[in-house]
């Protein structure tokens, strides 16, 4: 098979394979053609990735921030001379387009290895004067231990913005794809092997929920950062806390995106467009739930549907392709089942609602206006292309309406009066929040969620605080006083 990989794993610097393990059917999502057969880790593979990890620590740590970051720069630079074919691997694994694949998946892994390897010689204490002579120094020192758990949607990218932040610190790392889309953790390992890292420092492991329960519950793991839904970052959080680990969640939302009747329509329907059908819904900070003020109202859902029309959808590997499937079966049946409930709820189908007739795993883009706040596919995440259009009339009303869920990822709001653009954002229960655009995610920006949508953050120099723990050393100038 042409996109067999050497090995199911890879361990301390090469490929490993152990098919005692459960097998792992790798599906083409535009064709529904197995295109690899991996093996998940058995109790021996997580032994040796975490062995391999620990092992690795002490002596990468001990390297200086300048020669790890020179080691990641130099992974960025290789993943942008391979860009092209890391993203037909994506293509294949994920099924998104390559038109999509090209811009916004190994470029964003690269991304990262390149903010957070420049920054790794930066990484220091601080020196805290006191009185009479006396201070204090910091010492910022590497966790240990990590584990990643990847979402099967942004493959590369997560293993990239797990591994750049983690390594630049002097952890190592053992990172568990999602065994849905579990071949392209292989080629980071790969890369940040040929970039000179040494041998253990970034592990990729295969395997299903049993695995990474492994992995969260082994004592010698300091950290745990998990990309996936609220009731997987329940489990994965609760399993850590017992062993008192360091966590990171970035989960699943219900995003909200408000659109007064100032806003530039266009501008507006592009947002909503990339805030729900890009990836073909298959993105965690998605505004899925689109209020629009009633005064514009008809002439949004007019111009949507016009642009939806414009949509070319296919064979992802198309460069002229804008839309591809759902990246399985499971996920298609899902989104296919919350467009009926919308259908009985009573909400009004203004665009697509169907499944595509084509092989593999094709939805169309999905459009509900007249929705309501307590409608199924308003309240739960559906991780598809389907948006829900509500109404509203004022501004107070809309806040309460767009604040009243467990979500908290993501909230964006299109208005010409910038006054009101920054008193909306203060107000969003969000963490991530866009004025007039939706769903970038730059590395230099923090990236996550409040309320159940997660804890912590990833991207940015407050990353940094999530992989390394600071020492405190009081020095004494003076002799020591006590009362006996």
């Amino acid at each position: 098979m042409k996109f067999q990989p050497r090995a199911s794993h890879f361990i301390d610097g090469e490929y490993v394979e152990d098919t005692n393990g459960a097998a792992i059917e790798v599906i083409y999502p535009a064709t529904g053609e197995v295109i690899a057969r991996l093996h998940s880790a058995t109790p021996a593979i997580v032994e040796q990735a975490l062995n391999s990890a620990k092992n690795a620590q002490a002596a990468w740590a001990a390297l200086s921030g300048t020669e790890r970051g020179r080691i990641l720069r130099r992974a960025s630079d290789i993943m942008r001379e391979r860009n092209y074919d890391l993203s037909v691997l994506e293509t294949h694994d994920t099924g998104k387009p390559i038109q999509e694949t090209t811009v916004a998946d190994a470029t964003s892994g690269a991304d990262a290895l390149e903010y957070f390897g420049g920054l790794a010689a930066s990484l220091t204490g601080e020196h805290i004067p006191l009185g009479g002579g006396d201070f204090v120094y910091t010492i910022r020192e590497a966790l240990g231990v990590c584990v990643g758990i990847g979402a099967w949607n942004y493959p590369t990218q997560i293993a990239c913005w797990k591994g750049a932040p983690a390594l630049a610190c002097g952890n190592t790392m053992v990172f568990k794809p999602s065994e849905t889309t579990p071949l392209s953790a292989l080629k980071v390992a790969e890369i940040l092997v040929e970039a000179g890292a040494p041998k253990g420092v970034y592990n990729v492991i295969q395997g299903y929920g049993d695995v990474g329960a492994s992995l969260v519950t082994d004592p010698r793991v300091a950290k745990v950062s998990l990309t996936g839904s609220v009731p997987t970052g329940r489990k994965v959080y609760a399993a850590a806390a017992d062993g008192m680990k360091h966590v990171t969640m970035e989960l699943g939302g219900k995003s909200p995106m408000i659109v007064f009747d100032d806003a530039d329509i266009e501008n507006a329907v592009s947002g909503a467009i990339l805030g729900n059908f890009y990836s073909s819904g298959q993105v965690c900070s998605n505004g899925t739930r689109v209020f629009v003020q009633k005064g514009i109202k008809e002439a949004f859902l007019k111009r949507l549907s016009e642009r939806l029309d414009h949509a070319k959808i296919g064979d992802p590997m198309d460069e002229n392709v804008s839309f591809g499937p759902m990246v399985s079966e499971n996920q298609m049946n899902i989104a296919l089942g919350y467009i009926e409930k919308g259908k009985a709820e009573g909400a009004r189908l203004v665009y697509g609602g169907e499944r595509i007739e084509r092989d593999g795993y094709f939805v169309q883009p999905t459009v509900f206006a007249d929705v309501t706040d307590n409608m199924t596919i308003a309240r739960e995440e559906i991780f598809g292309p389907v948006m829900s259009v509500l109404d509203f009339e004022t501004e107070e009303e809309v806040m309460a309406r767009a604040n009243d869920t467990e979500f908290g990822l993501a909230a964006g709001v299109f208005t010409n009066d910038l006054t009101r653009a920054h008193r909306i954002v203060a107000g969003f229960e969000a963490g991530t929040c866009y004025i007039n655009t939706y769903n970038l995610a730059p590395v230099e920006a923090p990236f996550g969620g409040s309320k159940m949508s997660g804890v912590g953050r990833e991207n940015s120099k407050l990353a940094i605080n999530h992989f390394s723990e600071m020492k405190t050393v009081y020095v004494s100038m003076n002799d020591v006083e006590a009362p006996y």
